[in-house]
């Protein structure tokens, strides 16, 4: 075994790079193996170098949650699902609008036809001067002279009939609306020579003038009422006053 002494060896292997010459020459003057090098400056920098891998996901942060940002874009739709099973039958509804509606403008339409009907029947009643009342009958006239045929029909169209005189009081009372001859609801064109009410059934009251009914001229088949209150037979196509009998 060899033992070696301890020398006080100092080795130095270090090179300084000084910024002064003069300091550099004092460090090897204890170290020889000190090297002066020439004072430098700083180059250039690198390049960045590239992008590490992406880490891993970190645990959620203890701060408060910040607000919900916009929605995205829809997506695309997806595939049809298959269709359902067919469901249970369903109670039977009520009427739709339509039918509804329907039935109410028919009911209008019927409600306006009969306010149309009882307008015009009045608006000719205003034609006719206010009238004479007797018992529960109501006579009134227009004024106007037609013949027989054209009263019947005015008559009926206003809800009425020609004036029938049936007793003496109700033969003065169409005497004195008429004001002048007047045809009465009553004829013999069913069968000559026996008079009849236009309504149905023999006379129960007459007021012929003296002499009348003659059927003059085989031709007088219609009965009038002279302005004196007495009767006559003439022709149906002659003009007469029109006076009409309502019930009162």
């Amino acid at each position: 075994m060899f033992q070696f002494l301890s020398l006080p060896i100092l080795l130095c292997v270090v090179t300084v790079s000084c910024s002064e010459i003069k300091s550099c020459e004092d460090a090897q003057k204890t170290c020889s193996v000190i090297t002066c090098g020439i004072p430098v400056t700083n180059g250039t920098p690198g390049r960045d170098g590239r992008d590490g891998p992406k880490g891993e996901k970190g645990e959620p942060g203890q701060g408060p949650r910040g607000l919900q940002g916009p929605p995205g874009k829809m997506g695309p739709p997806g595939i049809p699902g298959a269709p359902g099973l067919t469901g249970l039958k369903g109670q039977k509804g009520d009427l739709g609008g339509s039918s509804v509606a329907e039935t109410k403008l028919a009911n209008l339409e019927r409600e306006i036809r009969s306010l149309k009907s009882k307008l015009d029947h009045t608006q000719k009643l205003q034609t006719f001067s206010l009238g004479k009342r007797s018992g529960k009958k109501l006579y009134v006239t227009n004024g106007e002279k037609m013949p027989f045929s054209k009263v019947k029909a005015l008559c009926t169209e206003l809800q009425a009939t020609v004036a029938t005189p049936k007793n003496a009081e109700e033969n003065e009372a169409i005497q004195g609306v008429a004001k002048d001859n007047a045809f009465l609801g009553i004829t013999d064109e069913v069968t000559e020579g026996q008079f009849v009410y236009v309504t149905g059934g023999r006379l129960t009251f007459s007021n012929w003038k003296k002499g009348e009914p003659n059927d003059f001229g085989s031709g007088e088949d219609c009965v009038i009422l002279k302005d004196d209150g007495e009767w006559n037979d003439i022709s149906c196509s002659s003009s007469y006053l029109a006076v009409c009998e309502f019930p009162a």
